[in-house]
């Protein structure tokens, strides 16, 4: 009979030591047997901590500065398993090779915690069969008192002999939870992680089997549900690990009262609202997942965190407290950008976010751009030829629905483009509603009166519309996607009433994105946006209403809304049809910097359905990233490939997110 061995407890025994399969031992997976002479070190197996050492036992003990040298040797194991460099990288000896210890005392109490550091990477690597041995001056770590005098530099030696790859014999979970009723309850299986026989017994796949199977229970609605016991045992003679979780799934539960903690402004009974956690339904993670996304889009609280009550009552319901700290209501910010082609823009903004203590917002914006472009008469530096913009914007959020705000704006601008001039004063109203963490949808009503200068001399449009919108947002990266997709769909009916027309105009835009190569250091990201207006003709329909592609978030290269249907004198009006495509690979060289070749092309034809009787122009460059918390810092160098006369041979842009 092939002998087993029970894998979670220590042994004094002076180093890590192969074990007979003959005995049944109780010593991390006897496998091991963890040197621990003195009661500073622990051990950390599968998640449970052994020996802990108290906060005045810890290993950074202040002293003379001890020097040390360390000889790091591992045993060789098959090709192309990568363990050496896994266990350097678990073992602070090595980590912190090129500065001394706080003495003699700190460099052996550094060595001891190493035991157990090394010792879980090698469970992590499936390795339980493994030995290590650390000396320092030539005796082994675990038997020094820590008032051990040592030379200066000492000699550390580390040698570990990783042992045997373990693979799973026997795997599995008692009170295992059933299949799910509702879809979004699912948990991916354990198996699909590794925990199956036959595959690599990684310490890791037993804890994440662990968790995946008490959240499968949390899913149904088991708030309490926990493991109660996790057995490993390992069986030397064949290298195998049998390994057995024990669930207690507990008491089905549902939502108990919502009490709110910490608030001053804000009315605590609109917080528990906007929770949406309600009394009596039955308990799911996911929606105490939504609710503190729901209440951190409130931008009001500076900290904020949902606790569930210990215990399930007697009624079957758990109680919920949310506890809160507010931030200071008032907020201003500044901003500027930069491009070679439309100049230099400054914008900044005031807000309140706690008007009357629901959360209602009240923010004023004010930007001017086109600083120094070749937009207007005056060489771009006339302030007649700037683009200026005032706007007024008041939030109402959980009108109806905790999920649905309520949105209103008075916006003034005045816009100094190539193909016009525009200024107008816009007035609109509507809710924007998340269905879910992927997928919201906005309904706005709007009236405009708005004046153009243009080819068709000046004119005035009085417009009132609705604009409906669609977004599925799948990127697990707003800023800087690595992988995922997003699509966008707008439509905007509206009447003109000078020239007395109704019309449709409506655009469609997808972005993917896929990363590869380790830790998805290399991202393929495409983009495409197509655009119709139907219902009127181009010389009766507002030019802000017909497409004109150019600039940074459309063709690189080229000036912004300079892409359009050229005329005979060399101006250029825009069109009722747009194709816009883009397409970047984006590589990490180092944690902060990136690199991105790119490629973008636009398409404006004069028919709301393209005839393609125009030119394709397509920009062509290449940027760099820096990659801070708030998202990469952008850099890039456009080329144009069919410029016009009036087109730079290089473009460069500025700004902080990707392109797209």
């Amino acid at each position: 009979m092939v002998a087993r061995e029970a894998v979670g407890t220590a042994s004094r025994t002076p180093v890590l030591g192969l074990c007979s399969s003959r005995l049944w031992a109780i010593a991390g997976v006897c496998v091991v047997a963890l040197a621990i002479a003195e009661p500073a070190s622990s051990l950390e197996l599968f998640g449970i901590k052994i020996f802990e050492p108290k906060d005045d036992e810890a290993e950074d003990i202040i002293g003379e500065p001890q020097r040390y040298s360390v000889d790091f040797v591992v045993s060789p194991v098959a090709e192309g398993d990568d363990v050496e460099a896994a266990l350097k990288g678990a073992s602070t000896l090595w980590q912190d090779r090129e500065k001394p210890a706080s003495g003699a005392a700190g460099l052996l109490a550094k060595a001891r915690g190493d035991y157990r550091r090394v010792l879980a990477a090698l469970y992590a690597l499936g390795r339980y069969g493994g030995s290590i041995s650390i000396l320092v001056d030539g005796r082994e770590a675990a038997d020094l008192p820590p008032d051990t005098e040592l030379p200066d530099p000492a000699a550390v030696r580390v040698a570990i002999d990783p042992g045997p790859l373990f693979h799973f014999g026997q795997t599995s979970i008692v009170n295992r939870a059933p299949p799910p009723v509702d879809p979004d309850d699912e948990v991916e299986a354990p198996e699909r992680k590794g925990f199956s026989p036959g595959q690599v017994a990684l310490s890791g796949v037993i804890l994440q089997a662990e968790n995946l199977s008490v959240e499968a229970w949390r899913q149904q609605g088991h708030a309490k549900a926990k493991a109660i016991e996790r057995r490993v045992e390992a069986a030397h003679d064949v290298n195998l690990i049998d390994a057995t979780l024990e669930l207690d799934p507990g008491r089905r539960a549902a939502y108990g009262p919502v009490t709110v903690e910490g608030t001053e402004r804000m009315d605590p009974a609109f917080v528990a609202y906007m929770t949406d956690l309600p009394l009596g339904h039955e308990y799911d993670p996911d929606d105490i997942k939504r609710a503190n996304t729901r209440l951190a889009k409130l931008d009001v609280f500076r900290a904020q965190r949902i606790e569930e009550a210990e215990a399930i009552g007697e009624d079957g319901l758990l109680p919920i407290s949310v506890i809160v700290q507010e931030r200071l209501p008032r907020r201003f910010g500044v901003g500027a950008s930069y491009s070679s082609l439309d100049g230099a823009g400054f914008e900044a903004f005031w807000l309140h976010r706690n008007l009357f203590g629901r959360a209602e917002r009240l923010r004023f914006d004010a930007k001017v751009a086109g600083i120094g472009n070749d937009a207007g008469e005056g060489g771009g530096f006339d302030p007649a030829d700037f683009t200026y913009r005032l706007a007024a914007t008041f939030t109402k959020p959980g009108v109806y629905t905790p999920d649905t705000d309520f949105i209103a704006s008075l916006i003034g601008d005045r816009e100094v483009l190539d193909p016009y001039t525009r200024a107008a004063v816009t007035a609109q109203a509507g809710f924007n509603h998340m269905f879910s963490e992927h997928l919201s949808a906005r309904l706005f009503a709007y009236g405009e009166h708005a004046r153009f200068d243009d080819d068709f001399g000046e004119r005035d449009f009085d417009t009132v519309g609705f604009l409906g919108g669609l977004i599925l947002d799948r990127r697990d990266n707003a800023a800087d996607a690595t992988e995922g997709y997003y699509i966008e769909v707008l439509a905007e009916p509206f009447f003109e009433f000078n020239y007395g027309n109704a019309a449709l105009r409506a655009t469609a835009e997808g972005r993917v994105y896929y990363g590869f190569g380790e830790d998805d250091r290399i991202v393929a990201a495409a983009r495409l946006k197509l655009g119709s207006v139907v219902g009127s003709p181009v010389d009766e329909t507002a030019p802000d209403k017909l497409f004109f592609a150019g600039g940074g978030g459309s063709v690189r290269g080229y000036a912004y809304r300079s892409i359009g249907i050229p005329s005979p004198d060399g101006d250029v009006s825009g069109g009722r049809s747009l194709i816009e495509g883009s397409a970047e690979l984006r590589a990490r060289v180092t944690d902060s910097i990136g690199v991105v070749a790119f490629a973008d092309a636009g398409y404006v034809d004069a028919d709301s359905f393209p005839e393609f009787s125009e030119d394709l122009k397509v920009g062509v460059g290449a940027g760099l990233r820096y990659i801070t918390g708030l998202g990469p810092i952008r850099l890039d160098l456009a080329m144009p490939l069919d410029p016009g006369p009036d087109d730079p041979d290089v473009a460069f842009y500025v700004g902080i997110g990707q392109a797209f």
